[in-house]
C-alpha cells in the first residue's frame, strides 16, 4: 500500500495495491498494522455510509471532545472531493486545508485525525462515501465550519452545491472558538 503524508500533520492518504483480472478486483481496505506504521492509530468503533447525488456537499463537520472522532474515509462508488481543515488552535497550519479527490476506481483512502473539520463534495451521482470512526456519533458534540467561508479558500469546483440547512448556518472561521 502506498502511503502519502499530506502537508497538514497527521493527514495521511493510502492507495492500496489492487489485484484485478477478468472477474473484477480485490484490495485490502484496512490493515491495523500498516495504519500504525504510518502513524494512524485508532480504536475504530463505528462505520457510516452516505449516498449522494452529484453536487451534494456535506460538511465541514467534527465532534467536540470528549467525543472527538478520527475518521478513515473512502469512496466505494463514484468520486468525491474530500476536504480537511486544521482546527487545532496552537497548530502552525490552523485554518489551512488539504483537498484530495477520492475515487472508487483508485480505491484511495484518507485519514482525518482528531482536530480537523471534514467535508466532501460528490463529483458523480450515486457516490457512496464510507467513514470508519474512532468514536460513536454524539449529537450534542456536533460542530462545524461554513463550507463556503472565504477565509478558508476552498475551491470546491461546484456551480450550485446542494447543502443542508444545518450546514448553511455553521460559523465562519473568524467566529469560531476551537475546542481543540
Amino acid at each position: 500500500m502506498q502511503v502519502i503524508q499530506h502537508a497538514l500533520a497527521g493527514v495521511v492518504e493510502f492507495i492500496p495495491r489492487v489485484f484485478g483480472d477478468a472477474r473484477g478486483a480485490f484490495f485490502e481496505s484496512f490493515s491495523d498494522r500498516l495504519m500504525r506504521e504510518a502513524g494512524v492509530v485508532g480504536n475504530w468503533v463505528q462505520d457510516n455510509q452516505s449516498k449522494s447525488a452529484r453536487g451534494v456537499l456535506r460538511g465541514l463537520h467534527f465532534q467536540r471532545p470528549p467525543h472527538a472522532q478520527a475518521k478513515l474515509v473512502r469512496v466505494a462508488a463514484g468520486r468525491a472531493l474530500d476536504v480537511v481543515v486544521d482546527i487545532r488552535r496552537d497548530s502552525p497550519t490552523y485554518g489551512q486545508h488539504v483537498a484530495v479527490e477520492l475515487d472508487a476506481s483508485r480505491y484511495n483512502m484518507l485519514y482525518v485525525p482528531v482536530g480537523f473539520a471534514h467535508g466532501f463534495a460528490s463529483l458523480e451521482d450515486d457516490t457512496l462515501f464510507l467513514y470508519k470512526c474512532t468514536d460513536y456519533y454524539q449529537p450534542s458534540a456536533e460542530g462545524g465550519l461554513r463550507w463556503d467561508d472565504p477565509a478558508l479558500g476552498i475551491n470546491w469546483d461546484l456551480n450550485n452545491a446542494t447543502v443542508s440547512d444545518k450546514d448553511r448556518i455553521l460559523p465562519l472561521l473568524a467566529d469560531f472558538d476551537s475546542p481543540f
